[in-house]
């Protein structure tokens, strides 16, 4: 009878550990499921594109945007900054709009702008981090250059993107010239010179999650 009381004893022991190491390891597994890692990621969504071009002597702005962009590779970053690195983007040029109440200014830009550049339906590009320094990769009029951008907080986690093209760098100043002759009255100031500029400057509001 000791000897079958010690027996049972023993099994029920080794049953009770046996039920606690299940425990534990279940504990521990469940609180590296846990962890994990935060950071910001790009709201897609967010995305509003927006250029300032300028025109007459007196380099008057006028600025205008695109409706419609395309995202891709948006990715998770310890920062705003690092979230950017390696997004790529495509603009339809059909979406340019830059809210001109005669109905005449879009036109004329999609035709005589960006209709005598080559394979400019889309203006595609990239964006690239190395260290603190953000560039952006452009391909416009069939040729792809880089230009520095600048990242700066708005408010909370949105944030403002940009830079300033300069159109001989993308080979497209026959463009400029194009636009300018379209424009020439327009693009006239008191001098009665007209000139349209070609240096662009490019802008961009976003917006991030945290995680």
């Amino acid at each position: 009878m000791k000897k079958l009381a010690f027996a049972s004893l023993l099994t029920l022991a080794l049953t009770f550990s046996c039920k606690e190491n299940k425990k534990a390891e279940t504990t521990d597994a469940d609180t590296k499921e846990v962890v994990t890692k935060s950071g910001y990621q790009l709201v897609n969504d967010s995305v509003k594109v927006g250029f300032t071009a300028y025109k007459t002597t007196e380099k008057k702005p006028v600025g205008g945007s695109f409706t419609e962009i395309n995202i891709k590779n948006s990715v998770q970053g310890d920062t705003p900054l690092a979230a950017l690195n390696g997004i790529e983007f495509g603009i339809p040029v059909s979406s340019l709009f830059t809210n001109d109440a005669t109905g005449t200014r879009d036109p004329k830009i999609k035709e005589f702008f960006f209709g005598v550049m080559k394979n400019t339906e889309l203006i595609s590009g990239k964006l690239s981090v190395s260290g603190e320094a953000l560039s952006m990769e452009i391909t416009l009029n069939g040729e792809t250059n880089s230009i520095p951008m600048t990242l700066e907080q708005v408010d909370g986690h949105n944030y403002k993107v940009s830079g300033t093209m300069e159109m001989g760098d993308w080979n497209a100043l026959e463009a400029v010239a194009s636009i300018n002759k379209a424009c020439e009255v327009l693009h006239t100031g008191p001098d009665g010179v007209s000139k349209t500029w070609s240096d662009v400057a490019v802008h961009a509001n976003i917006s991030f999650e945290k995680h």
